[in-house]
Order: C-alpha cells, then structure tokens, then sequence
C-alpha cells in the first residue's frame, strides 16, 4: 500500500458533549482501529509543536487519562460549539495517523475523520469494514466514507459522498440495488426488544486487494456503485444531511 487512507463520516451528535464523553467515543473506535496496525496502539494529544504532541498519552488501562483530559477541559472551556479534539498516534512518515472529531450540538452537522498513511491502514477489507461497523455503532452516522487519498476527484457527484473503498449508508440495501458492488456487509444493532436488527449496509467497491485512486478499474467500480444509487435516490446530497 502507497497511498493515505481516510475513513470520514457525518452525523448528528445527540449525545453528551462533554470532553470525557467525547474522548469514550474516539477510545471505542480506537480499539477496533488498533486491529488495523500495530502503529496504532498508542494515541496522544496533538500539539503547537512537535514536543508538545508528544507530552500526553490520552488513554491507559482502556480509559481516558486524568491529565489529557486535564489539558482538554482547559483547552476546551471557552469552545461550546464546535468543540474539536484531534489525537495522533505519534509517529511520523509512512506509519503516521490521526483521528479527529468536530462536535456540534444537534441539529447542526458533527465530523469524524481518521486519516492513515500506508503502515497506518491494512490490506484486509474485512478490518477495514469491522472499524466503519464500529463507527455506526457508536455515532448513528448518515454516512461513513472509506477513501484512498485523490479519490475525491474521481467521484461523480461532488454533491454527495463517494463510495470509493467502502460507503456505510443507514440503509437496508440488497444485490438488487447494488449489483455492481463486490460485497454488501449489513451492519447490526439491538432494537428496543433486544433483537437483533440490521441499521445500514457497508457497500464495498473492491475486495481482492486495496483500493487505490490509480487504479482506473477501482475508480470506475466505485463510480458504477454512485451512479446506481442516485438512480435510486439512495446517495444523499451534502444539503440534505
């Protein structure tokens, strides 16, 4: 793998915004994110410098640190909305990775975004999928995007998510509706009674080796998938999230 991967989603945060409650949410998603590469068993808070990015683990023993959220309380309690905490994994080059998130009080849009470079990502679709599987479930997201970097120029409709690697939608999607697609993973939760129930459908574009934006054959699957959808309503437009 040569290329920076990015997994970004969309949603409205009905929950806590406090710091400590966003922090849980990042270190839920860290440990699925961990199963990708070992370069990413250990997240610090971001800094002004080098040496100031690397002074704060943010999780230890599966919780969240007293000091990091010390430095976060502090650097947070004149920003309600939004409030953003961006944590790295502290390496640098090919096995650098990032993870941000940018909380708004609801109805407004909140962002999460994951950024790994080529150490920092896996081969494996499966695990891939597993992490935007955990990113449902923990933000209810109307979209989770999996994107080798420049995708975003190839994609068909700028006015809406591309598929590129894999798209999340909270959708209930058939072979029917995306034939063109290599797997359609659904995505589980418990309903009210504790059953289980399919709340979205993981479309993936390309399952035999990693997506890449150079690859003309994986633009123009990713692209099949787009245009199947908006053909039946079933991208959304940015507009209407």
């Amino acid at each position: 793998m040569k290329h920076a991967y990015e997994i970004s989603m969309s949603l409205h945060h009905a929950g806590d915004l406090s710091v400590s409650a966003l922090v849980e949410e990042l270190r839920l998603l860290t440990v699925e994110l961990e199963k990708l590469s070992p370069s990413l068993h250990q997240w610090l808070l971001t800094g002004d410098t080098r040496d100031s990015a690397l002074l704060y683990d943010v999780y230890a023993s599966n919780t969240a640190t007293p000091s990091a959220l010390a430095v976060l309380e502090n650097r947070l309690k004149d920003e309600i909305d939004p409030r953003i905490i961006s944590i790295w994994n502290g390496k640098e080059g090919h096995a650098a990775a990032s993870l941000r998130i940018m909380a708004r009080p609801d109805p407004h849009l909140s962002l999460v975004t994951f950024v790994g470079r080529p150490q920092s990502f896996s081969p494996d679709w499966n695990l891939v999928a597993n992490v935007v599987a955990q990113s449902a479930a923990i933000w209810a997201p109307q979209y989770v995007s999996v994107q080798s970097n420049g995708y975003a120029e190839h994609k068909v409709f700028q006015d809406r998510p591309g598929v590129g690697w894999m798209l999340y939608l909270p959708k209930v999607l058939t072979t029917q509706q995306a034939p063109e697609a290599r797997a359609l993973t659904p995505v589980m939760s418990k309903d009210e009674t504790g059953k289980d129930a399919q709340i979205g459908t993981i479309i993936v574009s390309v399952t035999d080796e990693p997506f890449s934006d150079e690859n003309p054959e994986h633009v123009k699957s990713a692209n099949a998938i787009e245009i199947r959808l908006v053909d039946q309503d079933l991208l959304p437009r940015f507009t209407d999230l």
